[in-house]
């Protein structure tokens, strides 16, 4: 599965070694590829530059290194997206473009109307969505 990663996805990731982090790193174990548009990545970069340490930002270029990404700035392809603040319709765009399955984004107040919702063969999803999806609990 592609797995497309917004920017407070990243910056959780590069910020703290929580919740999210792991599940980065068990979704890479398990296979599945993890995804960004440089836009992405530009602004995780500038928000952990103004709010986090430097060892964040030095954590978030190695996490760069082992996600698939993309240079290319995808025309709006979606259709149905109006309900999105019109500055994130990048981030679906790209997750699009860049033909993933999912758009993983912990920002409730801009893509929480999208949650579980599939726009052109990709879903949006919480982490904890995602978590769900692909680390199901075991059964004993």
């Amino acid at each position: 599965m592609r797995i497309f990663l917004d920017a407070n996805v990243l910056f959780s990731a590069a910020r703290a070694d929580g919740v999210i982090r792991r599940l980065l790193s068990e979704s890479q174990t398990r296979k599945h590829a993890l995804v960004v548009g440089q836009l992405v990545v530009v602004e995780a970069r500038r928000n952990l530059e103004r709010k986090a340490s430097s060892a964040a930002v030095v954590f978030l270029e190695l996490l760069l290194q082992s996600i698939d990404s993309s240079d290319a700035v995808p025309r709006l392809v979606a259709t149905d997206i109006d309900w999105l603040v019109e500055k994130d319709r990048h981030v679906l765009c790209a997750a699009i473009h860049m033909r993933c399955d999912v758009l993983m984004s912990g920002d409730f107040a801009h893509f929480g109307a999208g949650y579980g919702r599939t726009f052109d063969s990709v879903k949006i999803l919480s982490p904890r969505m995602t978590a769900e999806l692909l680390l199901p609990a075991s059964t004993s």
